[in-house]
C-alpha cells in the first residue's frame, strides 16, 4: 500500500512536467508559425507585383531578389511543416499523459477504498509539524471515536497503560522514525493491533480491529505481560525485603535471587549469583533439603551457614514445585543471640537475688531447695553445706525448730502441715512469723507454674518502729490542728469523723460532744443546719465523702452563715479514702469585694448612661447640621439669589464647618456603637482594586487642598476579601486623610497593598514630622490630639475608630515612626474564611 502510495504521487509529478513544456512550445510554435507566415505573406505580394516591372526590365539583380524570396519561401514550408509534425506529437503525448493520469486517479480511488475498510484506520502526519490525515474507520464496539480529534485523545478511549504506551510510541516514529506494532486495550475491553511505519517523509499508523483468533492471541499476549509484570512486581518485592530468596530450575541450578541474596554471598549483582551458582547454604543443607521437601510437603527447618564470617541461622522454608523450586530464608540469629541473652540473664537474675537483703528461697516440685541467696543464709544461719545438699523443706523446718529458729507452736504438726500445703495451692500465702529473737517476719509463699513454690521473708522489725514514730508523729499533727484558725475535719469512708479542730466547731457552733470521732456525718449536718440556710451543702459534702468512685472529685466554694460568717470551703481527698473539710473565715475580705463589685455595677451603669447620652446626643445633633449643610448647598445654587463674595466666603465657612462637625458627630456615634457593643458589619467580599478607585476618588479634594499626591502600590488584581465595604473604606479615608494633613507641602504620601497568606496588608506612610515614643504610646487614645507639625487639629477620633473598625474584622493595626523618619501604618485584615467563621463564634 505504502509503495503504490509513491507511485502515484511519482506519476503525478512525471505527468505535471510534460504538460507544461508542451503548453510553453506550443506558444512558440504559434509565435514562429504565425511570424513565417506573414513573411511568406508578404514576400509573395511582392513578386505578383513586380512581375509587370520584369517583363518591363529584367536585370540580375532582380533575378536574385526573387531567388532569395523563393528560398526564404521554401524554409518557411519546411518550418511550418516540422511544426505541424510536434503539435500532433504534443496532442499524442498529452493524451497519453490524460490516459496516465485517469489510470492514476482510478487507482487511488480503488486504494482509498480498500484502506476505508470499517476494521482498520490509519492516520498519516507529513512531518512533526503536519496535521495528521484520517483514513477508515473503526467498528463502533471498539469504542474508537469516530471525530478525528477525539480519536488522538487516546486517553479517553483506550487503557491508560495501552494509551501511555502508544503516545510514547508514536513520539518515537515521529521523531526517530523508530517503527512498532503494539496492541492495545480499549475501554470496552476490545483489542486492537496499532502498527507504526514511515515512509516518503511521512509517519504512518494503522489500527486494525482484529478477528477472533487474532484477538484471543492478543488477548494472550496482553494476559502474558500482565503476568510478566506480576512477576516483576514480586521480584521486586522480594528485593526490597532483608530475606535472601531464591528459584532453582528442575536441575536444582539457581535461576533467581533477590538483591539479600547477593549482598549475604557477597556477589556485585544478582546476575553474577545465578551465572557463577554462588550458594548461600552449605551443600550438607541443599542436599537435606533436597531430599525432604516433596510437592505437598515443603521444607521447615533451621539451618546454620557462614555469612560475613560470621555463624548465621536462618529459618528455611522451600517449597518444591514441578518446574523447580523456590525458598526463603529468615534470619534467626537475633533470636538465638536472645535465647542465650534470656540465660544470661536468668543467671543475672540469681546473682541480683543474692545480693538483695531480702532472704529468698525456691523449692521446685519435690519440695527440695534449689536455689536462696545469702540473705537467706544469714537470716536462718545455716551452714552452708546443709544448705548446698538441697534438703527438703520439711526437713528444713525440723532443723531451724530443733536451734529455736521458728515461732514456738503449740501443734507443731498441723502448722507445719498448714506451711506446706501452700505447694498444693495457687494463691499466695502471706503470714506473719514473731521469731524469739525480737524480729518479726512477714512471709510470702507463692506456686510457681512449673511446680514447686518461692519464698519470699520481709524483715518487719523496723517498720513496727516507724509506725511507732508514725503515731507519735500523728498525735504532734493532732495538737497542730488543734491550733489553726482555720476550721478542719476529717472523715472515714463510712461518712464518720476521725478528728476536727476547736476553730471547726466555733463556726459552726457546735460543741465537742456533737463532733466527738465516731459520729456520722448526717448527725453534724443536723448539728450545723441552724448556723446555715438550707441543707444543699452538707448534702453535698456526705455525697463526696461517702463516694464509692475511685476518682473522688476535690471542690471548693463560697457559703454564708446567718450568723453574718462568711466561709471559703473546701473538700480535699486524703489518702486511705479519707476526707478533709476546710473552712476559713473570709467575712472581712467578702465585705470589701462586694463594696468593690457595688462600685463597678455603678461604673457600669455611668457607662450605658453615658453612652446612651452621646447616642441620643449624636442623633439630635445630626438631622440640624444635615439641614445646614443641604441649605447651605442650597444658597450656592444657581436659581437663588446672587451672593456677594463675603457672603459667599461666610457660606463656605459654614459648610465646612457644618461638615467637620458632622464627620466628628458620626465618629462620636461609631465609637458610642462600638462601645456598646451593638455595632454589626455586613460582611461581604470586597473587590480590594475597586475599593483603592473609590478611596483615591474620594480623598483627591483632600489631597489638593494640602497640595499632597497619593502614590498607590498595588498588584493589578488583589482579588477580593471578605469584610464590610463602609467601615474597610472608612478605615482607608481616616488614614490617609491623617497622612495627608501631616505630610509636608508638594511630597507624597504612600499605600502600598498586598497578599500575605490569604490576608489582605496594606501601609499608608507620610514624610511627616514623625512621633516620638511618648506620642505612640496614646496614639489610639480618644480626644488625644497633637497638632504639632499637622494642617489642622482634630478632635483626635480618628485612629481610636480606625483601631476599632480594624479589631472588629478581627485584624490588627500598628504604628512605626520616629520623629523626622514620618510615620507608617500598617493594617492586616484576615481572610474572609476565618471573619465569618470568627463572627458566627460571636
Amino acid at each position: 500500500m505504502k509503495s503504490g502510495f509513491e507511485d502515484i504521487a511519482t506519476r503525478s509529478r512525471g505527468a505535471e512536467n510534460p504538460l507544461r513544456s508542451a503548453k510553453r512550445d506550443g506558444v512558440s510554435s504559434n509565435l514562429l508559425g504565425n511570424a513565417l507566415f506573414s513573411a511568406t505573406a508578404l514576400i509573395p505580394g511582392a513578386a505578383f507585383a513586380a512581375v509587370p516591372t520584369a517583363e518591363r526590365m529584367l536585370s540580375s539583380s532582380n533575378t536574385i531578389g526573387f531567388a532569395a524570396a523563393a528560398g526564404l519561401i521554401s524554409v518557411s514550408l519546411i518550418g511550418a511543416f516540422i511544426l505541424m509534425r510536434k503539435r500532433s506529437d504534443m496532442e499524442n503525448e498529452n493524451r497519453q499523459i490524460r490516459t496516465a493520469l485517469s489510470d492514476a486517479q482510478s487507482r487511488i480511488s480503488r486504494f482509498e477504498a480498500l484502506i476505508a475498510d470499517k476494521n482498520r484506520r490509519i492516520v498519516i502526519w507529513d512531518g512533526m509539524d503536519g496535521n495528521p490525515e484520517f483514513l477508515g474507520q473503526l467498528p463502533p464496539e471498539t469504542g474508537a471515536p469516530v471525530n478525528d480529534r477525539d480519536f488522538l485523545a487516546f486517553g479517553r478511549w483506550l487503557r491508560p497503560r495501552s494509551a501511555g504506551e502508544l503516545e510514547r510510541a508514536i513520539d518515537r516514529l515521529r521523531a526517530d522514525a523508530a517503527s512498532f506494532d503494539i496492541v492495545v486495550e480499549t475501554s470496552r475491553d476490545e483489542v486492537l493491533e496499532a502498527q507504526g511505519r514511515v515512509s516518503g517523509g511521512r509517519a504512518f499508523v494503522r489500527f486494525v480491529s482484529l478477528n477472533n483468533l487474532r484477538a484471543q492471541l492478543a488477548e494472550l499476549q496482553i494476559e502474558r505481560d500482565r503476568l510478566q509484570g506480576s512477576i516483576r512486581t514480586f521480584q521486586t518485592l522480594m528485593d526490597a525485603v532483608d530475606m535472601p530468596s531464591w528459584q532453582r530450575s528442575p536441575d536444582g541450578k539457581l535461576s533467581w535471587v533477590n538483591d539479600a541474596f547477593g549482598e549475604a554471598v557477597k556477589a556485585p549483582t544478582t546476575d553474577v549469583v545465578v551465572q557463577e551458582g554462588r550458594e548461600l547454604l552449605e551443600t550438607v543443607s541443599r542436599e537435606k533439603i533436597k531430599a525432604v521437601a516433596t510437592l505437598d510437603n515443603p521444607f521447615r527447618d533451621k539451618v546454620a551457614t557462614v555469612v560475613n564470617g560470621n555463624r548465621t541461622y536462618y529459618e528455611v522454608v522451600d517449597v518444591k514445585t514441578p518446574s523447580g523450586s523456590a525458598g526463603i530464608a529468615l534470619d534467626v540469629s537475633r533470636q538465638e543471640a536472645i535465647r542465650d541473652e534470656l540465660n544470661r540473664t536468668i543467671k543475672s537474675h540469681a546473682e541480683t537475688l543474692d545480693m538483695l537483703a531480702t532472704p529468698v528461697a525456691i523449692f521446685d516440685d519435690r519440695q527440695k531447695l534449689q536455689y536462696y541467696n545469702q540473705a537467706f543464709r544469714q537470716l536462718w544461719d545455716l551452714d552452708i553445706a546443709f544448705l548446698e545438699s538441697q534438703p527438703a523443706h520439711g526437713e528444713l523446718l525440723d532443723r531451724l525448730r530443733a536451734v529455736s529458729r521458728l515461732p514456738e507452736q503449740l501443734n507443731w504438726k498441723t502448722w507445719k502441715e498448714s506451711i506446706l500445703s501452700v505447694y498444693r495451692s495457687l494463691d499466695t500465702h502471706t503470714d506473719v512469723w514473731h521469731l524469739s529473737n525480737g524480729q518479726t517476719l512477714r512471709v510470702f509463699a507463692t506456686a510457681r507454674p512449673q511446680g514447686g513454690a518461692t519464698w519470699v521473708f520481709e524483715n518487719l522489725t523496723e517498720k513496727v518502729d516507724l509506725e511507732t514514730r508514725y503515731n507519735t508523729l500523728l498525735k504532734v499533727q493532732g495538737e497542730t490542728i488543734d491550733h489553726l484558725a482555720e476550721g478542719v475535719a476529717v472523715f472515714e469512708p463510712d461518712g464518720r469523723i476521725t478528728l476536727s479542730n476547736p476553730a471547726f466547731r466555733a463556726l459552726w457552733g457546735i460543741s465537742a460532744a456533737e463532733a466527738e470521732p465516731g459520729t456520722h456525718i448526717k448527725a453534724i449536718e443536723a448539728a450545723c443546719l441552724p448556723s446555715y440556710e438550707g441543707s444543699d451543702g452538707w448534702k453535698t459534702y456526705s455525697r463526696i465523702i461517702t463516694s464509692f468512685e475511685d476518682m473522688r472529685e476535690q471542690i471548693s466554694g463560697k457559703l454564708e452563715l446567718k450568723t453574718g460568717l462568711v466561709l471559703d470551703y473546701a473538700v480535699i481527698p486524703l489518702p486511705n479514702a479519707q476526707t478533709m473539710l476546710t473552712f476559713v473565715n473570709v467575712t472581712d475580705s467578702e465585705l470589701a469585694e462586694r463594696a468593690l463589685k457595688d462600685k463597678n455595677e455603678a461604673l457600669r451603669k455611668a457607662d450605658e448612661l453615658k453612652n446612651a447620652f452621646v447616642q441620643h446626643v449624636s442623633y439630635e445633633l445630626r438631622s440640624p447640621l444635615t439641614n445646614i449643610i443641604g441649605f447651605t448647598d442650597l444658597l450656592r445654587t444657581p436659581g437663588m439669589d446672587p451672593l456677594t463674595g463675603r457672603q459667599a466666603e461666610y457660606l463656605d465657612h459654614i459648610s465646612n464647618s457644618s461638615s467637620v462637625l458632622l464627620t466628628l458627630v458620626n465618629d462620636i456615634l461609631d465609637l458610642a456603637t462600638v462601645d456598646a457593643g451593638i455595632m454589626e458589619l455586613t460582611l461581604e467580599p470586597v473587590d480590594i482594586n475597586d475599593l483603592l478607585d473609590e478611596v483615591s476618588l474620594q480623598i483627591a479634594h483632600r489631597l489638593q487642598e494640602n497640595d499632597v499626591t497619593l502614590k498607590i502600590t498595588a498588584d493589578h488584581d488583589l482579588g477580593a476579601v471578605m469584610a464590610d465595604h463602609q467601615r474597610l473604606k472608612q478605615i482607608f479615608i481616616k488614614l490617609l486623610a491623617n497622612a495627608a494633613n501631616f505630610a509636608p507641602d508638594g511630597s507624597s504620601i504612600g499605600l502600598k497593598c498586598w497578599r500575605e497568606a490569604n490576608d489582605f496588608v496594606f501601609t499608608v506612610s507620610d514624610a511627616g514630622p514623625g512621633m516620638t515614643p511618648e506620642m505612640l504610646a496614646k496614639i489610639f487614645n480618644r480626644f488625644e490630639s497633637d497638632g504639632r507639625g499637622g494642617r489642622k487639629s482634630g478632635a483626635g477620633l480618628g485612629l481610636a475608630i480606625v483601631e476599632s473598625f480594624v479589631n472588629l474584622h478581627h485584624g490588627s493595626i500598628s504604628v512605626d515612626s520616629a520623629p523626622g523618619t514620618g510615620t507608617r501604618v500598617t493594617c492586616r485584615i484576615p481572610a474572609g474564611e476565618k471573619n465569618e467563621r470568627l463572627s458566627a463564634a460571636e
